[in-house]
């Protein structure tokens, strides 16, 4: 993913965009092979795809060498090859296979192995079939895909279907014998010949293969359905085929990182430009127009009046600073929320410089979780010197609820959910020592580094105000309509939302269709325009609730920007109700709960840029009146 911001010019971030096209920062290094030297095909979990014109029905994936499958499996006990944490967490499980691929060396129809699916394990493969499923291979860290064709340019997408549904019959086709084309690309310069994959195409097929005295003929192309009232003999089989290619080993990649209806994106991202420029300009116009003659009236004295009468949000100068209710859980999500954008920034950043290439697999969850754990730090100073500034005097229960909550919450979540997946014998569920693994990291770095960042937060002096408090606080009158606390969060937190709503619809595809996203540079820029968007919607909303003498304006500003969070999770269902047709309590569980998960980080990212957009503005206004 690539992303960049809407305000440090457009054309500079578009010619960035176009530069991080044109070359590629690998994650792992090159791998060379002599002329006949074995190439290893690893098998990773079968995942559902989206069939145009039919709706995603599941989103489990499931192991490769799950027992219903009844796949080929090598001689010795299946080898899990190593993986990043990130790798883990977002399903993938790679294990070795009893493939036999030679740099260079042709095959054709050699025997896999024979299998027998009895009814049980035919009724399971028959439903994966009508799902949807893709099988998912690795040869020399590259996907085995399918090679598409989208009237401008080829493509490559990554698996290919584990059968196919026909029209006419309606049974399920088992695909079981599989044309693997690998690209090569000889390495210039050397003494002696050696090569690089760079392509790796499956075409499957189901056809019943027969063995006659362990010599492979496929010549007969009757497909394969797999009974339901009995037994079936299935025979899997392969051919290899190698070809020369002059794609060099960094550009391997560019087949499938193909972005989809780029016309889409660029209308989403001069729609959400124009969106920051309208309200950019309005705030400008409304606000530094308003304050300038407010400023000016507040400040000026009539020589011929002793006192002067105030107007507007100059009568609620002596409680707009006063501490807000609950000021310990709102300085715990705030503390969190500055946690997630450093996060997101720094992710997003090393993503649009190429560090995050899906070579590396994994890398993007991976720097996720590191990158907020360390920034545990600014997490514990932000929340402490927050709530101290609130006037707060539990500074232990603080130090312990900001590294807890919010994580914990997000956690316990996860381990729900994750009971679904380990009841479905999903290949998504994350292993008992990798959920160790995180809470060691939680408890050894962010904990510690959270506590760290706390003591310095209540070491260092409180945000002075720039008025006085009141002892006791003003009335508040009665609100119009659009002030009040519901109708204020909904039409202001739409606007966020709708900066990203497109983007957003392309990272849903990428998520449950298991697609490549690498579009960081479109997502950057849409970050930073819902950036801009939160902070100048929110401060709007904070002057007319100021002007209306309602100086609660803490948890408003929070709400009122968090409130984008509402629209991520509607988009979710209305994604829901249209895109998918979940089969089983599992799946559409997990589909709910996970968006429920992103639509409450998100609530708390966006309602901290909106609390500190409002918390500088007030604190610039406030300061430049003169108060007797």
């Amino acid at each position: 993913m690539h992303f960049s911001t809407p305000l440090g010019p457009i054309v500079g971030t578009l010619s960035l965009l176009q530069v991080t096209s044109a070359f590629y920062l690998p994650g792992v290094a090159p791998t060379d092979y002599d002329n006949g030297g074995k190439v290893a095909l690893n098998v990773n979990s079968l995942t559902p795809a989206f069939v145009t014109g039919r709706p995603l029905s599941s989103i489990l994936p499931f192991d490769y060498y799950h027992p219903d499958f009844n796949f080929c499996r090598p001689k010795h006990e299946p080898k899990h090859e190593s993986e990043s944490l990130g790798s883990i967490l977002f399903g993938d499980r790679i294990l070795d296979s009893p493939f036999e691929l030679y740099m260079t060396k042709n095959e054709v129809c050699k025997t896999l192995c024979e299998t027998q699916y009895e009814e049980v394990k035919s009724k399971f493969v028959n439903l994966r079939i009508r799902q949807n499923y893709n099988i998912n291979w690795l040869v020399d860290g590259l996907p085995a895909a399918m090679d598409r064709d989208d009237g401008d340019e080829e493509y490559y997408s990554q698996g290919f279907p584990l059968g196919a549904v026909q029209e006419g019959d309606g049974l399920p086709y088992l695909n079981n014998h599989y044309n693997i084309i690998i690209d090569y690309h000889e390495i210039p310069g050397r003494n002696t010949k050696q090569f690089r994959v760079v392509g790796v195409v499956v075409q499957p097929l189901s056809i019943s293969s027969k063995v006659d005295n362990g010599i492979a003929n496929c010549d007969d192309k009757t497909p394969v359905t797999l009974k339901e009232d009995g037994q079936t003999k299935v025979v899997f089989t392969y051919s290899v085929s190698w070809r020369p290619s002059a794609t060099a080993w960094a550009t391997r990649w560019d087949k499938y990182l193909h972005v989809f209806e780029p016309r889409i994106h660029w209308f989403s991202l001069i729609n959400s430009a124009i969106i920051v420029v309208f309200l950019t300009g309005m705030v400008a116009m409304v606000l530094l127009r308003a304050l300038r003659k407010d400023i000016a009236r507040y400040n000026q004295l009539d020589l011929n009046e002793d006192v002067q009468d105030d107007s507007g949000w100059k009568l609620v100068h002596g409680d707009v600073f006063r501490s807000p209710t609950n000021p310990m859980l709102l300085s715990v999500f705030l503390g969190s929320g500055a946690q997630l954008f450093f996060m997101t920034g720094v992710t997003i950043l090393f993503a649009l410089l190429g560090f995050l290439s899906p070579s590396n697999r994994g890398s993007l969850g991976t720097v996720m979780i590191l990158s907020y754990t360390l920034f545990g730090f600014i997490g514990g100073y932000v929340s402490a010197r927050s709530y101290k500034s609130f006037g707060g005097e539990a500074w232990k229960r603080n130090i312990i609820l900001t590294p807890l909550f919010v994580p914990g919450i997000v956690f316990g979540g996860f381990c729900l959910l994750n009971f679904f997946l380990i009841y479905e014998h999903s290949s998504g569920a994350v292993p008992v020592t990798t959920m160790l693994a995180l809470v060691g990291i939680w408890f050894v770095i962010s904990v510690p580094l959270s506590f760290g960042g706390s003591w310095l937060g209540f070491k260092s002096p409180p945000f002075s105000s720039p008025v006085r408090t009141n002892q006791i606080p003003r009335q508040i009158p009665d609100q119009v309509m659009y002030l009040k606390p519901v109708p204020s969060m909904l039409l202001v937190g739409i606007l966020p939302f709708g900066a990203i709503f497109v983007e957003l619809y392309f990272i849903m595809n990428s998520i449950w269709f298991h697609k490549v996203y690498y579009m960081f540079g479109f997502l950057f820029i849409c970050y930073g325009i819902m950036i801009m968007t939160c902070s100048t919607v929110t401060v709007l909303m904070i002057y007319f609730l100021l002007c209306s003498e309602n100086y609660h304006w803490q948890w408003r500003s929070f709400f009122t920007a968090g409130a984008s969070a509402i629209y991520i999770f509607l988009h979710a269902i209305i994604y829901w109700v249209s895109k998918l047709s979940l089969g089983g309590l599992t799946s559409n569980v997990l589909y709910l709960g996970y968006s429920a998960l992103i639509g409450f980080l998100f609530f708390v990212l966006t309602g901290t840029i909106g609390f500190f957009s409002c918390w500088l503005f007030v604190r610039r206004i406030y300061g430049s009146i003169k108060v007797e």
